[in-house]
């Protein structure tokens, strides 16, 4: 009977080992995702630290995990650690759930109107990386049309790509087009349904690519648009991702004309650089219609589903925003982003 009684206890003993061993270890992972969180903006541009900050919010996931695995295991210390850095997971995702401004229904109203007003105060708009051309132009003239977009913003087009985008027929819905590209080979593009004033092939003076910017009139209120495509973070391009965002950032200064920025900035709510971009001026959409997620990319690979929100809609003060919606386009790695913009004034 002892020995049987022995037996049970080194099985229980060795169970809870491997159940701690499990904990800390998903803790660690946990603790090293927040902490790269928090890195300013300089340090967080060393190799690596961007992706591993594009992951901040499963990193709740890993603490979860450790949660429990070290309640059974009496890890206590390991699940205090747990629970703190799901607390600082939520308090920093909080924002996306919970609205920081209504969207007026007069604009859900007109958005949705068989006949757009191009003299309202209220626009759909979609931003879209095509992955190099190679996105399906019809599917996204087709959503143009059933999303009633008005403002469209595509990065990484290639003239065959113009060439499909306009055989779909994006010229009966959205006629007004201004398309740059710094190589001659990829570009981005603005489409309107309303005339596009005062176009330029670069808003920003961008390192990274041209940024095309045109206004587009919202009844007696001119708002610049720019679609926007930053250098991704990879191996040789680290310093020259968070020098494409410090550029953007610069953008705050330019208190002439009221912005949207639409496009692949490759860069999350997680990064400081982004939040840099930001600041006290520009608002990212999804935060503030309180959507919650809007996971774009990668989207084209069958076993791992869309993690980082790298796409964004970024509006001026006196501009809100909500109908946040995320669109699957065969051929790209990334989603299309939607959202239904109001221009309420100063």
């Amino acid at each position: 009977m002892a020995a049987v009684a022995s037996q049970s206890y080194a099985r229980k003993r060795s169970h809870h080992m491997i159940l701690g061993s499990f904990a800390g270890l998903f803790a660690l992972v946990a603790l090293l995702g927040a902490l790269a969180r928090i890195l300013p903006e300089g340090l967080q541009s060393q190799p690596y630290v961007p992706v591993m900050v594009s992951f901040t919010p499963w990193f709740a996931l890993a603490a979860l995990f450790a949660l429990l695995c070290a309640l059974p295991a009496r890890r206590w210390g390991v699940a205090l650690v747990a629970v703190a850095l799901i607390g600082v997971q939520v308090w920093w995702q909080a924002p996306f759930f919970k609205a920081a401004a209504q969207l007026p229904g007069a604009a859900k109203t007109a958005v949705s109107a068989a006949t757009l007003n191009a003299n309202d105060a209220y626009a759909r708009v979609m931003t879209m990386n095509v992955y190099k051309g190679h996105a399906d132009a019809r599917a996204i003239v087709e959503t143009v049309r059933d999303q009633h977009v008005e403002v469209l913003a595509l990065q990484e087009t290639t003239r065959s790509f113009i060439a499909a985008l306009e055989q779909a027929g994006i010229a009966d819905y959205l006629p007004y087009s201004q398309v740059s590209s710094a190589d001659g080979v990829f570009g981005n593009g603005l489409w309107s349904a309303s005339p596009l004033g005062d176009v330029v092939d670069d808003e920003v003076s961008s390192s990274a690519s041209f940024m095309p910017g045109g206004t587009v009139n919202f009844g007696d209120t001119a708002i610049r648009f720019v679609s926007v495509h930053t250098t991704s973070p990879k191996p040789g391009t680290w310093r020259q991702w968070r020098r494409s965002l410090d550029e953007l950032a610069r953008m705050r200064a330019k208190t002439g004309s009221r912005y949207i920025f639409m496009g692949d900035f490759n860069a999350t709510a997680d990064h400081a650089a982004f939040r840099n971009f930001l600041g006290e001026r520009f608002r990212d959409a999804a935060q503030l219609a309180g959507h919650g997620f809007t996971f774009t990319w990668p989207n084209n690979r069958r076993y791992v589903p869309p993690f980082a929100g790298i796409d964004h809609v970024v509006v001026d003060k006196g501009i809100t925003a909500g109908q946040m919606s995320v669109v699957t386009v065969p051929g790209s790695d990334h989603a299309a982003l939607l959202a239904t913009i109001a221009v309420l004034g100063r």
